[in-house]
């Protein structure tokens, strides 16, 4: 069953699964994390956080939500209670920020990406994994008749945007050209952007022919212009480095994704 705030914050990962340890490949892929300062902005339970001090990170969680910080914390991470839009945290002082589906959920996306443009260090990393409208569900659930319906609702985010929004008013969704101009402005710029299927993970747990095949055949679509309609956008952003200094050349762009002087870059 959802939590109570599954409607405003989505769910944590409780559970790991193949899905997720593919997402943290991704992840890898895009940045260094031994040695690095993480901070994790939205952390949940501190699924993600675990795994990237077992890489080596110096990893602090952020999380909104005191039951989930509690639990984070009761698993032995650093966790810091306070809101993407405020983070309590000096300038220039992580190496990567990780926000993993926590974009939507804010109060302002816009101001939370100021406020980690803010506290990385010159050439840090930002990776954001947001949904992508394009996915033929609405992962978060919808209001309906006042009552919020947890599940995959089919179709929601294809309606115009004052019936999608009134459908799901609770959750953001973004198509690349949103995602641009959320950056408008602000000092980061895209290393890397792709579009990431699901892992089926529940199917495969139920049914493994069905979601090993629906799994096998999602990637490889991740590698085709069908590749648009995947469940999340991936986004590797970098804050330019110190005028002078030397550009980190040891991060490439993640495997399928465009590099930075591709013109097909979006």
């Amino acid at each position: 069953m959802p939590s109570e705030s599954a409607a405003r914050r989505g769910e944590p990962s409780w559970v790991w699964s193949a899905g997720q340890d593919r997402r943290l490949r991704l992840i890898v892929g895009a940045s260094a994390i031994a040695g690095q300062n993480v901070l994790d902005l939205g952390c949940g339970v501190g699924a993600y956080s675990r795994r990237l001090a077992q890489l080596g990170g110096l990893v602090v969680g952020l999380e909104v939500d005191w039951t989930r910080a509690i639990a984070a914390r009761q698993a032995g991470l650093g966790v810091v209670v306070a809101v993407g839009e405020r983070l309590p945290f000096s300038a220039d002082a992580f190496d990567l920020c990780l926000l993993h589906e926590v974009l939507e959920h804010v109060a302002d996306d816009g101001q939370t990406l100021a406020e980690v443009a803010r506290v990385l260090r010159p050439a840090g990393r930002a990776i954001l994994f947001v949904p992508n409208r394009w996915w033929p569900f609405e992962t978060h659930g919808v209001m309906w008749r006042g009552r919020y319906l947890f599940g995959n609702a089919p179709l929601v985010n294809y309606l115009p945007d004052p019936l999608r929004n009134r459908l799901a008013p609770h959750v953001r969704i973004y198509t690349a050209h949103s995602l641009l101009r959320l950056l408008d402005g602000l000092p980061l710029r895209i290393v890397a952007h792709r579009y990431v299927f699901p892992g089926y993970d529940k199917l495969t747990r139920r049914r493994p022919r069905l979601g090993g095949c629906l799994r096998r055949l999602s990637y490889a679509l991740e590698e085709t212009p069908l590749q648009r309609f995947g469940l999340s956008h991936l986004l590797v952003l970098e804050k330019p480095p110190l005028v002078g200094s030397l550009e980190r050349t040891s991060n490439l762009p993640l495997p399928g994704c465009p590099r930075d002087d591709d013109p097909s870059s979006e």
